[in-house]
């Protein structure tokens, strides 16, 4: 049994204290991975941001509002986990100033300067030791798996699972899996419940039990 950290749905960036920059990430992704995880007897702990799902009563759920909150939750509970799948849709940038009060409207362009978050897969990655694995998540409008193959690398990741735009906010999916040479090691579409059961019959294959055959495997990540 593994235990799995499983990242879901989006993030929220304020502008003021009404309005924010945020996606269209469901957490139905995170949710069926979860229940997936949990059907193969593993504990899993999901980090999420805000979403109107129900996690499985079975799994921790830690719920997160900002990127910098959803990436603090997880660099705690990765100490304590075998695993992480990055499900989530962190917002990729926050305003440089947010506003004590709202922003009234005046009939001129409003100006929002932006930086960039930190990437909470890719501090995970530098985070992670000898016997743990990492599956990273790249949603992608082209180019999908030289971008894909390009993130796996850049954030350490053993694995990553490639899905379009229409994941979005969907109950269905459609994925490939690439490992760390550039292989397609599978491809699942359907429901996201399937997809899920697919994307955990590999991390089971591939991650978990090469971990156990091989504990002082190589890790693409570790700094230590």
């Amino acid at each position: 049994m593994a235990r799995i950290l499983i990242t879901s749905g989006p993030t929220r960036q304020f502008i003021d204290p009404v309005r924010y920059l945020s996606n269209a990430s469901s957490g139905n992704m995170g949710r069926c991975l979860a229940e997936a995880a949990l059907e193969k007897g593993h504990q899993v702990v999901v980090v999420s941001g805000p979403v109107q799902i129900e996690y499985p009563t079975d799994a921790e759920v830690i719920d997160v509002v900002s990127t910098d909150e959803m990436l603090s939750a997880c660099v705690t509970q990765f100490r304590g986990c075998d695993g992480v799948i990055g499900a989530a849709a962190p917002c990729d940038y926050r305003p440089v100033e947010v506003a004590d009060h709202k922003i009234r409207k005046t009939g001129e362009a409003l100006q929002i300067k932006l930086i960039e978050t930190t990437d909470v897969m890719a501090a995970l990655g530098v985070e992670k030791q000898q016997s743990q694995w990492s599956v990273g998540f790249a949603l992608e409008t082209e180019d999908a798996r030289f971008r894909a193959l390009s993130k796996l690398q850049r954030k350490f990741c053993d694995l990553v699972v490639v899905n379009g735009i229409a994941a979005m906010d969907s109950p269905d999916n459609n994925v490939e899996i690439i490992d760390h040479e550039g292989n397609i090691i599978a491809s699942s579409s359907g429901s996201k419940s399937n997809v899920a059961r697919t994307i955990l019959d590999i991390v089971q294959k591939q991650l978990i039990e090469r971990e156990r055959g091989n504990p002082s495997r190589t890790n693409h990540g570790s700094h230590t």
